[in-house]
């Protein structure tokens, strides 16, 4: 592993010269780069990344303690609580982080503090190992309540993948119906798909698994993502040349209407798998 640059805190973890990603711990454990057999198949914009005043678009978010955004004030303990901003904290502030270079691991945490406090009034500790693997990324998420109280999860992915062309994009094994963000409609997904370089924002039941084609780049991107990380996110805004595919725990909202809300008891552990796979047409 080694130090990039200082000034922009991104480090590179190498399993060889062809297959490596670059991470920031500072901003919020972002994975920024990821090159499989020396193609970049994740889109980063790093004009923007660059701005500390924007938010981040590219490489892979990490949404937590909501997926989305939530319509209205939520409480825990009789306390209101309104200032979580969409898709939570955790993409937002420093992680903490370790490399296997034997295992080719590296290990991204985080742990409860004063300023996650203020948003979410809970102790916890996220713990994500990523393995850098052939043609792929694995994750495997454990998170820890430390409080003596019940504790709601939420927890997503949010990766951009590049593209050719959003007329070489091609969809395959998604589900007849999803959900439109935009307008809160159950909608056919074909319709909506066929509409992404007009820009989609669509949620569905993926059944653990969903993946795309592009032809002008000749490669297919398939997302694992096994219960109870099955729901699967396609977000796309063009004109940016990215797709983004996501898995999430939980809808929008679930904090307020407490719809899939991953709930765990005092020191209870709940371990997520996923897994993004490269393979060539």
């Amino acid at each position: 592993m080694n130090l990039v640059t200082q000034d922009k805190r991104i480090y590179i973890f190498k399993k060889d010269e062809q297959n490596f990603i670059k991470f920031c711990p500072a901003r919020g454990g972002l994975i920024t780069t990821w090159v499989n057999n020396s193609e970049c198949i994740l889109y980063f914009d790093e004009e923007r990344f660059l701005n500390t005043s924007q938010s981040i678009r590219g490489g892979i978010p990490i949404l937590f303690p909501i997926c989305g955004s939530l319509d209205k004030h939520f409480s825990f303990f009789g306390a209101n609580y309104k200032d979580l901003q969409q898709h939570g904290f955790a993409r937002d502030i420093e992680w903490q982080f370790a490399v296997d270079t034997k295992k080719n691991k590296l290990n991204l945490i985080l742990v409860s503090n004063e300023f996650t406090k203020k948003y979410y009034p809970f102790n916890f500790k996220l713990n994500i190992e990523i393995l850098l693997g052939i043609n792929s990324l694995e994750f495997e998420i454990c998170i820890v309540n430390k409080s003596r109280k019940i504790m709601p999860v939420n927890f997503g992915l949010h990766p951009y993948f590049n593209i050719s062309n959003f007329n070489n994009v091609k969809f395959i094994n998604y589900p007849i119906n999803c959900h439109n963000q935009k307008n809160n409609t159950l909608e056919a997904t074909e319709n909506l798909l066929s509409n992404i370089s007009d820009g989609v924002d669509l949620l569905m039941y993926s059944n653990g698994q969903i993946s795309f084609k592009d032809f002008g780049l000749n490669r297919q991107i398939t997302l694992i993502n096994p219960k109870p990380f099955d729901l699967s996110v396609i977000w796309s805004d063009p004109p940016r040349k990215m797709i983004c595919l996501e898995p999430w725990t939980s809808p929008r909202n679930s904090f307020i209407d407490e719809y899939r809300n991953i709930n765990l008891i005092p020191n209870q552990m709940q371990k997520l798998k996923a897994a993004i796979k490269v393979n060539s047409l």
